[in-house]
């Protein structure tokens, strides 16, 4: 059965969630806090995580940024705040997607699926060659390890699954909603400038000079591409 923790410390959005995941069959675990959040998160083994930004003692940012480089699962953060920063930051810590309150119990559930049918998809290594290695990068999808002029670089789910994306279609020019509906899913429900966040960090791991990229390039006015 499909595994979800839930780090929510108000009562009756955490009975909400639980609910309607147990309607459609999933496997709930409940965190009130965000210290009790990160020790299930490191020491279970679970499939997708639902984590609120405003938690008592950690607040959601910071578990997401404890737990990441450790936990190769979706995390879609819920928040009632607004704010684009908001969103551009947890992102950037690595969340995968984002869900704003209040929200639909529908849109929930269809999110949920969505990211954990496109995690399947993207990281069965029987549908994929092993190495990739264009260039001075090298990377594993069995092992999910990426090596650049030799040094291991730690990428977060998503990273690993654009820059997967790109080294497959070297040269191609992708738009960001190609890139969203191939990375993240068509039926997400989301921005695409998730996408600008994932492409910046992907240049600050893997390029010399991340302002003057050689390999992720922008087509200004198009999208992007990756040179060999």
């Amino acid at each position: 059965m499909t595994r979800i923790l839930i780090i929510e410390d108000d009562p009756d959005i955490a009975a909400i969630e639980r609910d309607y995941l147990e309607i459609n069959n999933y496997e709930v675990t409940l965190a009130t806090t965000g210290t009790e959040g990160v020790e299930l998160a490191l020491t279970n083994k679970f499939d997708l995580i639902l984590l609120d930004i405003m938690l008592p003692e950690i607040n959601g940012f910071d578990v997401c940024r404890q737990i990441r480089h450790k936990v190769d699962i979706p995390i879609l953060m819920v928040t009632a705040r607004c704010e684009d920063i908001d969103k551009i930051l947890g992102l950037g810590l690595g969340a995968d997607d984002y869900i704003e309150k209040p929200f639909s119990p529908g849109v929930l559930i269809a999110k949920i699926k969505s990211h954990l049918a496109q995690y399947q998809r993207l990281t069965s290594a029987h549908q994929k060659a092993d190495i990739i290695a264009l260039g001075e990068i090298e990377l594993n999808t069995k092992t999910h390890r990426v090596f650049v002029r030799g040094e291991e670089k730690i990428l977060k789910n998503k990273e690993f699954q654009l820059l997967e994306f790109l080294m497959l279609n070297p040269d191609a020019v992708f738009s960001r909603n190609d890139l969203y509906n191939q990375i993240w899913g068509m039926d997400s429900i989301g921005d695409t400038a998730t996408v600008a966040v994932h492409i910046n960090r992907l240049r600050e791991l893997i390029e010399v000079i991340p302002s003057a990229p050689k390999h992720i390039q922008t087509v200004w006015g198009v999208g992007y591409k990756f040179i060999p």
